[in-house]
């Protein structure tokens, strides 16, 4: 491992994905890749955030893995650069107001906007899902829960979650070592980034990857899915409400 991601979500880690590996650091691992594999991905998880963790396991498999951005690894940052001491951390950063709209359209509505469709269609898919039901409780215990929640507290206002957005940032500051660390705003560019990790600039602009309806389409789409298929496979009466006859 040469990259310990320790940014909250909704601070680009799409592009910082796409970023280490275009820099050759990869494959880096994200949340994409738990979402890809729920059945295999959620167990050394699960077990890690039980405080059993295998990071050999979860990195260094069939894919030895070069670096790490997003949820949930960065929550793990603490624990990651002591088992990888000689890695660079990358602590990703926005604007407080840019990060809490985002956070409230996608990660925080997932959760707690019970007048948005992402809510209910997730809550639909938790149940008839068993695995998007683990998945969603460990991410509620990693976000929101008060004793282990990264962003814990009052995330209900716009100004409560600023302050969290800040606490978690400072926290990472004061406990990763100066000349080890990278605090990066990917709206500055490749520059920082490249410096800090002493290779070349790509001659191409850095690109912004997976926004707010990105996110929402995915996980809308997938929750829609998982209904359908229950849906398709379910056991079928022979009549309809009131009796109607079934086509």
């Amino acid at each position: 491992m040469r990259v310990i991601g320790a940014g909250l979500p909704r601070t680009a880690t799409t592009t910082q994905m796409f970023a280490l590996e275009q820099l050759g650091f990869g494959p880096c691992y994200h949340m994409r890749d738990l979402l890809a594999d729920l059945e295999s991905g959620l167990p050394p998880w699960e077990a890690a955030f039980a405080g059993h963790p295998d990071w050999d396991a979860i990195f260094d498999g069939d894919r030895a893995i070069v670096s790490t951005v997003d949820w949930p690894s960065a929550y793990f940052y603490r624990e990651l650069i002591e088992h990888y001491p000689d890695a660079k951390v990358l602590l990703s950063v926005r604007p407080a107001e840019s990060w809490v709209e985002s956070m409230c359209k996608t990660v925080w509505g997932l959760f707690h906007d019970e007048g948005s469709v992402l809510h209910h269609v997730s809550e639909a898919r938790a149940a008839v899902d068993p695995l998007w039901r683990r998945y969603l409780a460990l991410m509620n215990g990693m976000n929101w829960e008060p004793e282990t929640g990264a962003m814990a507290g009052n995330h209900a206002s716009d100004a409560g979650l600023a302050a969290i957005m800040h606490r978690w940032n400072d926290e990472v500051i004061a406990t990763v070592p100066a000349e080890q660390l990278l605090v990066w705003d990917p709206a500055e560019g490749w520059e920082p980034l490249c410096a800090f990790l002493e290779v070349d600039v790509p001659a191409e602009a850095l690109p912004r990857l997976n926004d707010s309806r990105a996110f929402c389409e995915g996980i809308i789409g997938g929750s829609l899915a998982a209904v359908n298929e229950w849906w398709d496979a379910r056991d079928r009466p022979t009549e309809g409400l009131h009796g109607a006859a079934l086509s």
